[in-house]
């Protein structure tokens, strides 16, 4: 029996290591926008795809989820309904997406938050932008404007049963905290404040206020943008 390989697969093989060293010259000599979304989510799924091509399962991510961002972000129960996607193409992408928020933390912990303001923006929206539920957080600062803590408050609507005015500034004093900033995401996407919104951000800077304890903003995040109060002029 002869061992050799049919000249049609010997071409599809080669022609698919052809495509992925291409695709590799692009990202190393490109820089950041050589490869289109769909590109990037190819790259991806090489090593958990040793042979074949994946532009057809990156398209079709794309096309289910909507954006690159999205497909990054969606939960691993919701990829696993993705034809062709395996466990360990969900890793990839999953490992990918933890990298991201791993490298945005970092920038955003390094440097005084109000210096480095886009830097936090980044980091919010690759971390909350996609959430399917609404989470409070308070990010906590020193007197150099450094994160000191990066505290989950509540998941849930945004509300005095949720997050206790008095609770968020006691919090502050006990960690050594001189300024915060309020977060939350909306699930719709639609950031702008609510009347709930405005009224507990109020409440809580003027708690601060008599303890000497500034809240800087409170930013609301979703996958149309973010909004911030304090630029609003509500706080």
């Amino acid at each position: 029996m002869s061992s050799q390989q049919p000249e049609s697969a010997v071409k599809l093989r080669h022609s698919g290591s052809g495509h992925r060293a291409r695709l590799r010259e692009r990202l190393l000599n490109g820089g950041a926008e050589a490869l289109a979304d769909y590109e990037v989510l190819e790259y991806l799924l090489f090593g958990a795809q040793a042979r074949g091509d994946t532009k057809p399962l990156a398209k079709e991510l794309i096309a289910r989820f909507g954006s690159l961002s999205a497909v990054l972000d969606a939960e691993p129960g919701a990829l696993k309904q993705v034809k062709g996607l395996s466990d360990a193409g969900i890793g990839a992408l999953k490992i990918a997406a933890l990298a991201a928020r791993r490298m945005a933390r970092s920038e955003v912990r390094q440097k005084p938050v109000l210096g480095s303001w886009q830097a936090l923006l980044d980091y919010l929206a690759i971390d909350m932008a996609h959430l399917t539920v609404e989470r409070v957080r308070v990010l906590y600062l020193d007197s150099r404007n450094r994160l000191v803590r990066d505290h989950l408050a509540s998941e849930g609507t945004i509300d005095e049963a949720a997050i206790h005015p008095r609770e968020v500034i006691r919090r502050a004093l006990d960690i050594g905290a001189s300024a915060l900033i309020l977060v939350h995401n909306h699930p719709s996407g639609n950031p702008e404040p609510s009347r709930a919104d405005i009224q507990i951000t109020q409440r809580i800077a003027e708690a601060g206020r008599h303890l000497g304890i500034t809240v800087h903003d409170h930013l609301i995040v979703g996958h149309e943008g973010h909004v911030s109060l304090r630029s609003k002029g509500l706080i």
